[in-house]
């Protein structure tokens, strides 16, 4: 059996597949921009599912409010442990970038419980008392998209970007939604398609957009 056993040859192999689909079957198809098209085709190799062409939103200020922090040396905060780990490291690190999920953090359990409220909801309110630039990425958790939309409704000084596309059935949809008709930066999915494996995607193909510009 023949078949390619080199990483970067599978995925670039993967790309150029991605790109004949999108010139095939959708004809005409335009993205705004060579980032937002790195991105999509990124959501799309994580996923083979090209409906990301349609559903993935940004705000007018999304990309540049998201590389304005990273260039910062921003701290990334993750809702997941999984889009935490999806996460290439190595090039937050060349850029002076840290990354967080106080999902699991002992103070957080302990503030859910007491006040009645998700852990990803006690994560936000942990994150927020941090210092420095922020990005929040969340894939799986609504209820965490939702309280950061509160807060930085309630003190506009903590407007930070989002990227916003958790998956599910309850609250997925709806918060996206909102963070679409927000006035944050953010980038969003429609509908309940979603997951921290796009999340760390999305965020993936930022960072490598940035690191060929060197």
């Amino acid at each position: 059996m023949n078949y390619i056993t080199q990483p970067q040859q599978i995925e670039q192999h993967s790309f150029e597949i991605i790109a004949d689909i999108i010139a095939e079957e959708f004809p005409g198809y335009q993205f705004a921009n060579a980032l937002q098209e790195k991105i999509i085709k990124r959501a799309i190799h994580t996923t083979a599912d090209f409906d990301w062409l349609e559903i993935l939103k940004f705000s007018p200020d999304a990309l540049n409010a998201i590389i304005t922090v990273l260039k910062q040396g921003c701290t990334i905060f993750t809702d997941t442990t999984m889009a935490l780990s999806g996460i290439n490291k190595t090039q937050l690190k060349t850029m002076g970038c840290d990354i967080q999920c106080y999902v699991a953090h002992p103070s957080v359990a302990e503030v859910a419980k007491s006040n009645g409220i998700t852990r990803s909801m006690a994560a936000v309110d942990l994150a927020m008392q941090t210092s420095g630039a922020k990005l929040f990425v969340f894939g799986n958790a609504p209820t965490a998209l939702f309280r950061l939309m509160e807060i930085c409704h309630q003190q506009p000084e903590h407007r930070c970007p989002v990227v916003g596309v958790p998956v599910g059935f309850v609250g997925a949809a709806e918060s996206k939604q909102a963070l679409i008709e927000s006035d944050l930066p953010y980038i969003a999915a429609q509908g309940r398609k979603g997951g921290s494996n796009v999340a760390a995607a999305i965020i993936n193909a930022i960072l490598y957009h940035l690191r060929e510009a060197e």
